[in-house]
């Protein structure tokens, strides 16, 4: 029995030896690597406090240690920069890394400040795993106040409990914040299928001696041998898959995206500046200076001699930025004869519809209440923001009416098809897909630039898992963006998966200008492909919903989004229809003149807006049948669009209602100019911005609002920029070509 009390007694004192050379070591290594006065005062007070009261210290010792005995295996389960320290060793970590995490683990053991402040800022489980809670980041800039001084000054005038070292002490090493990604396989969480959820975010703040390798072999030594207290109680079964260190790499800078979208930017501005320089405007040829500062005016000269060509100088006119800006900004108050006002209605109020929705959907995956998110969803109040993706269906329906309609409506282009032999014909369509491909190309092909530089930036910086890698995506399939054919492909394989909808236009801009050049020579021909094509969109769509047994649910629409939401032969309807409505509105332009009946216009009207919200929420109820969900897809798609074609072919006759007027307002004229921009960037700014937060966020409606309000001032102004820059100057450039076109026919 003796032997075994000496041994204890022995034991005992080992470890508070060690205590005490760990205490020594590491106020020694604080106070000389800290630079404030501050720090250096508080260490030498401690110095002469152990000095003077070797009797209390070494009672706060021994207490440090039995409390670390009691707290030790607690934390070794509970805390996952502590069960980092207790698997090291020499052979899976380099001899500094392993010095400093058992450093680290004395620190805590011992309650140092700057060990105390290591641990605060790593990430443990917390509350709401149930729902969704994937997030134990911990604190980032917790751990930036390891490594340095907070900024922050307290009066010396009142007594405080805290420990003044949480300020001053920094770590006697230096140290970042990385974050493990685990994959858990627990059937404790709520599982919703919409990427990324059973990834759990582990944000540690580490010693910089410790490779990212080393990090992710000791994290794995951890998970495996079963020193995880939450694996046991929520069944997790962790699997470590990678670790950020979130520094931006050097390959970055390497990217094909980077280089040239500096070059594209330095054309632009250089471009704008040469705009600048020459007063005349479109006439360009003359030789003029007034007005212009002598250095200016000497450059002009320099410039004025280089580009002796004249359509070179039209060209650099069309980059001119007040002329850009007035044509964003103008407002008519009486619409031409060729325009629809309540288009710009429509569109302006479809483009920032979409973009709450994907406000919402891209918060999806930085909220660590996920299944609330998607039951607020459901809920019969946010309808409006769930069924937003069926707007899409209104821009659909806009571009096919306008297509047909103005091309219809150019008697003289009309004329010519039907002269025209086949290889004429050929150019002709040749031309007009070289102007659409003009107007749209460039803004387009910058944004798919910008998000692979985006999406490689956040990639590397944020603190979330990026499921849709769209930098990957744009590497390897950035021809099929190029030529307008990604939504052929699987949606989980498209380098920027919103433009789905472009691509569907694009192809579809090809198809109807087919018919319409076959429609000139063959209108029979024409109507009753039309009408087959209407017929077989129809049953492809039932054909197709039944087989894949098409479900309203949002984890069932979003795994059968190729075969239903992004495919071209599922979405065509919308478009048909507004083709048709432009042949009809044509045909009734050339009857006489009836007055209507204004009551039934007005009820007509209101009835259209009815089917309109009705359709919105006609998915309120998601637990149906396959048989049954398609027919309300294919249906409801169907009225839905019908209420826009009356819509669109009231406004053309000039008959509406009190809030048919509020969509032709012209504040509407503007907003509709920027649509396109507002369409592409919206995504891409609000995933960075997301992606740049270092917590998590809550699903909350209130909050929801604010940040919505927020996103649609910041996407306004980035629209401007970029249509000024990339989207206005090749549509001048398409107007300028059609002109000289014109002269030369002339």
């Amino acid at each position: 029995m003796k032997i075994r009390i000496t041994n204890k007694i022995k034991v005992m004192e080992i470890r508070r030896s060690l205590c005490l050379l760990a205490l020594l070591g590491v106020a020694k290594g604080a106070t000389n690597q800290s630079s404030s006065t501050t720090t250096q005062t508080t260490a030498t007070s401690n110095t002469w406090q152990q000095q003077q009261q070797p009797v209390e210290y070494y009672k706060h010792l021994n207490a440090a240690a039995n409390l670390g005995d009691f707290h030790e295996p607690h934390l070794t389960r509970s805390s996952v920069i502590f069960g980092l320290t207790k698997v090291v060793n020499e052979n899976n970590v380099n001899l500094l890394c392993e010095s400093h995490l058992r450093q680290v683990q004395h620190g805590i053991l011992s309650k140092q400040p700057w060990a105390m402040k290591v641990l605060d800022a790593s990430g443990t489980k917390p509350s709401g795993f149930v729902y969704g809670q994937n997030y134990w980041l911990g604190s980032r800039e917790a751990c930036k106040g390891v490594q340095h001084p907070v900024g922050i000054t307290l009066s010396k005038n009142f007594e405080r409990v805290m420990h003044h070292g949480l300020i001053t002490q920094q770590a006697p090493f230096e140290m970042d914040y990385r974050v493990v990604y685990l994959r858990h396989n627990s059937p404790w969480q709520v599982e919703i299928k919409l990427m990324s959820e059973q990834i759990i975010h582990i944000g540690l703040c580490l010693p910089r001696a410790c490779t990212g390798g080393e990090v992710k072999q000791l994290a794995g030594e951890y998970v495996s041998r079963g020193m995880f207290a939450e694996n046991d109680i929520f069944d997790i079964q962790p699997e470590v898959l990678y670790l950020k260190d979130l520094e931006l790499s050097d390959a970055f800078y390497q990217r094909t995206s980077f280089r040239l979208l500096v070059i594209c930017v330095l054309a632009t501005c250089a471009l704008m500046l040469c705009a600048q320089q020459n007063p005349a405007g479109e006439d360009s040829t003359k030789e003029t200076t007034v007005g212009l500062a002598p250095t200016e005016s000497e450059l002009w000269r320099v410039l004025h001699s280089l580009l002796r060509w004249e359509q070179l100088q039209q060209f650099v006119s069309c980059y001119d930025l007040p002329g850009n800006w007035a044509k964003i900004f103008v407002v008519r108050s009486i619409p031409t004869q060729k325009e629809i006002p309540v288009l710009n209605g429509l569109r302006s109020v479809c483009a920032i519809w979409i973009m709450i929705f994907h406000v919402v959907w891209f918060m999806y995956f930085t909220v660590h209440n996920k299944t609330v998110l998607i039951s607020y969803a459901e809920q019969a109040f946010f309808q409006y923001v769930s069924s937003a993706p069926l707007l899409v269906d209104v821009f659909f329906t806009i571009s096919g009416f306008l297509q047909t309609y103005n091309f219809l409506r150019n008697a003289a282009q009309l004329d010519a098809v039907r002269q025209n032999g086949w290889r004429k014909n050929l150019k002709l369509f040749g031309k007009l897909l070289f102007h659409r491909y003009l107007r749209l190309g460039p803004l387009y092909l910058v944004v798919m630039a910008s998000v692979d530089l985006v999406y490689a930036y956040i990639g590397d910086t944020s603190v979330y898992h990026i499921n849709e890698r769209f930098d990957e995506m744009c590497s390897r399939h950035w021809w099929r963006n190029l030529l307008f054919i990604q939504n052929l492909f699987d949606h989980r394989d498209m380098c920027a998966s919103w433009s789905w909808s472009l691509a569907c236009e694009m192809q579809y801009f090809i198809l109807a200008n087919s018919l319409l050049f076959l429609y000139a020579k063959h209108p029979r021909l024409t109507k009753t492909l039309v009408t087959s094509a209407l017929v077989s969109t129809t049953v492809w769509t039932y054909i197709i919903g039944l087989r894949i047994e098409f479900q309203l649910s949002f984890d069932a629409a979003f795994a059968t989004g190729t075969e239903i939401y992004t495919s071209p032969f599922v979405r065509v309807l919308p478009y048909i229809l507004g083709a048709i409505t432009a042949w009809f509105l044509l045909e009734e332009a050339k009857q006489p003149e009836v007055e209507p009946n204004k009551m039934r216009n007005r009820c007509c009207w209101h009835f259209a807006l009815f089917v309109f919200i009705a359709c919105i929420y006609s998915t309120i109820r998601r637990d149906l049948g396959s048989l049954l969900a398609i027919s309300l897809f294919v249906l409801g798609r169907l009225f839905f669009s019908l209420s826009v074609c009356w819509m669109i072919r009231g406004s053309a006759r000039g008959r509406g209602v009190w809030w048919s007027r509020i969509l032709e307002a012209k504040g509407f004229q503007h907003l509709s100019r920027l649509s396109y921009a507002i369409y592409l960037l919206n995504p891409l700014v609000i995933a960075f911005f997301y992606s740049l937060t270092s917590a998590s966020t809550h699903a909350d409606p209130l909050m929801l609002c604010v940040v919505t309000c927020g996103f649609a001032v910041i996407v306004y102004l980035a629209s401007i920029v970029f249509s000024l820059a990339f989207e206005l100057p090749y549509s001048n450039l398409s107007s300028l070509i059609l002109r000289r076109s014109k002269l030369k026919s002339a």
